[in-house]
């Protein structure tokens, strides 16, 4: 008997995935994770390529709501232009296996289709649920960027696989719109290479639109390449390399073995791998007294933070999306601030000559006993020499927002409260928070969209 493709599998798996009786602790996950990206969401009004994206979504009719406007367009359109919200800081939650990502990407996608759809707030729950569960297990199954590829790839097939569920396609049309999905639409890693530019935060919620379109052509009977993963000219020959994924193994209902469950969330709007190196240099910023004391600065790491956030660009960044990947500068900054906020990349604090000469005496070093932590710990170690001769160190392996020590509801509320501030009154402050702790009895979102209109007003 031949073998059923991944894409078939994957299919079946989707198809049979609950819509209801989720318990209640991954009730709560999701919750949380939707008021972390609608947190991201306000963090990001105003920004350039998000002002671009709602211009673009404007000018597309539809019945998707866009964040922060009065705006109606399709739902592949508001899950673009909400998406970039939620990445645009770089501030949402994010999961490391063999390849990084940000399974919250797929919530403002879950969230156009849902509303669209006229699906309820259990079935939006499953379908961000489902989401979660695909990317994370396709990012713990492969590496994309050693290969040159963006970790985007992995949300073709998650976000079409959600978006399939809240349609209430077949299983064959699931299976056609995760070949669409994956075939024609893969994004290179050179968007997070060199200096970066706007697309950084924009290249997530581009494959989560695409997604979408796929699973929109699917329902009307398009079909894709196949075998899509295990073909000749396919994605384990062409992107991957051959890899095991074994789709028996996922969360089921009985088991509750879910994978957003591991998934992590930042109490900084920065790189979630370099998040331990934030909090070693803050608690070195209290035992340095002067800043103009340090002689050196050490920064051990592992393979990967090395490789990807200590390259080239990120000794000397010119933009906000270089800033935030870079190793070096969020040291230097944390030390000298003592924390890292959205206001850490603006373009004075990056030219600041302080942070520049700090990073002129850093250096960046691979620790083999860190690589082989990673990605079970995102450690780091920071070692500062004073011109004294005495040698300060500071290493965490974990931190707030991890596994070992996740955020509080409490603290996702502070969070969002803290971005909300600028934008939304107490009241419409609020009206979102209720939304969200009820949104398994939610039936329409547009209560939500109305509470997070910006207080201003529409933009230009």
């Amino acid at each position: 008997m031949t073998q059923a493709t991944l894409a078939s599998r994957l299919a079946r798996y989707v198809h049979a995935f609950p819509t209801a009786d989720h318990a209640g602790d991954l009730v709560a996950l999701v919750q949380s994770r939707v008021l972390d990206s609608l947190a991201c969401v306000l963090g990001a009004y105003g920004a350039g390529p998000v002002e671009a994206s709602v211009a673009y979504a404007s000018s597309i009719p539809g019945s998707a709501s866009v964040f922060g406007t009065r705006y109606k367009t399709s739902p592949e359109s508001a899950a673009f232009a909400n998406g970039i919200m939620v990445r645009f800081l770089d501030y949402n939650d994010g999961y490391m296996g063999m390849e990084p990502g940000h399974p919250s990407d797929n919530i403002p996608g879950c969230l156009a289709v849902a509303q669209v759809e006229k699906a309820s707030g259990l079935e939006l729950i499953s379908a961000i649920l489902l989401a979660y569960e695909i990317q994370m297990r396709l990012q713990d199954a492969a590496s994309l960027n050693k290969r040159g590829w963006d970790h985007v790839n992995y949300l073709n097939v998650s976000m079409a696989a959600a978006a399939a569920k809240l349609m209430k396609l077949s299983e064959e049309q699931t299976e056609q719109a995760i070949n669409i999905a994956l075939s024609g639409h893969l994004a290179m890693r050179q968007v997070r290479s060199g200096t970066l530019s706007d697309w950084k935060g924009c290249s997530a919620a581009n494959a989560v639109r695409n997604a979408i379109f796929s699973a929109q052509l699917a329902r009307h009977g398009m079909t894709g390449p196949a075998p899509i993963f295990e073909g000749e000219m396919g994605f384990y020959n062409q992107v991957t390399g051959p890899f095991d994924l074994d789709v028996a193994g996922f969360g089921t209902a009985g088991d509750g073995n879910y994978a957003i469950k591991r998934s992590l969330t930042k109490t900084f709007p920065t790189n979630g791998e370099l998040h331990t190196a934030v909090w070693a240099a803050i608690e070195l910023k209290n035992k340095v007294g002067n800043i103009l004391d340090i002689q050196s600065i050490c920064i051990e790491t592992s393979e990967f933070n090395k490789r990807v956030l200590a390259d080239g660009s990120k000794w000397c960044p010119e933009t906000r999306e270089t800033a935030d990947h870079s190793l070096p500068y969020n040291v230097a900054r944390a030390l000298i601030d003592g924390d890292i906020s959205v206001d850490s990349y603006s373009l004075k604090k990056i030219t600041d000559p302080l942070v520049v000469a700090l990073m002129e005496r850093t250096s960046v070093v691979e620790d083999s006993a860190l690589t082989k932590l990673f990605p079970k710990h995102l450690a780091n170690r920071v070692t500062v020499l004073l011109a004294s001769g005495e040698k300060l160190v500071s290493e965490a392996i974990t931190g707030p927002g991890s596994v070992e020590t996740p955020m509080t509801t409490v603290e996702f509320e502070r969070k969002f409260r803290k971005m909300a501030t600028p934008h939304l009154s107490a009241h419409a402050q609020d009206q979102v928070l209720d939304f969200v702790a009820t949104l398994e009895q939610r039936s329409d979102y547009e209560s939500l969209f109305t509470a997070m209109e910006r207080s201003e007003g529409e933009p230009s």
